[in-house]
């Protein structure tokens, strides 16, 4: 990690990793969480590989829209999950990149310690997300997918 440039979220959860996993790879699953409310994932595509697309609206609630087109760069079952928008289905660049993300589900016990890693291209990218809420905002949403977990448990 490089502090300069990245941004973390570490913290364990009482859910097995395969909960965790099926809650960002499940596009269903995936709606009910992954916006901090009262934003909402509008619509979500998952093509689960290596190369495979990660496209996604979300929507605000005075009718905000924030399209993003990205491309999983690395899929490793109930481990690891990392995708980025700087390319798009295929290894197709899309010269506009903002970050990559690196989420891993560490087993503890019958937790898990779920770490979210965001890297950016410079300190200026990593100080805007910084900014936007990044800390807030995905605690937020872990805190919401926590809650799906223990309402469908």
């Amino acid at each position: 990690m490089n502090p300069d440039l990245d941004l973390v979220l570490t913290r364990d959860v009482a859910h097995p990793p395969a909960a965790l996993w099926r809650a960002w790879t499940e596009p269903a699953l995936l709606k009910e969480w992954f916006c901090p409310a009262p934003w909402k994932l509008a619509e979500v595509e998952i093509d689960l590989r290596p190369g495979g697309r990660y496209n996604s609206v979300m929507a605000g609630p005075d009718g905000e829209r924030v399209d993003s087109k990205g491309c999983y760069t690395e899929v490793i079952p109930e481990r690891r999950l990392a995708f980025t928008d700087a390319l798009s289905e295929g290894w197709r660049p899309t010269g506009t990149p903002f970050m990559t993300a690196i989420i891993t589900f560490e087993p503890i016990g019958s937790g898990t310690r779920y770490t979210a890693t965001a890297l950016h291209a410079d300190p200026d990218a990593r100080k805007r997300h910084e900014t936007m809420g990044f800390h807030q905002g995905w605690n937020a949403a872990l805190d919401q997918l926590i809650t799906l977990l223990e309402r469908t448990a």
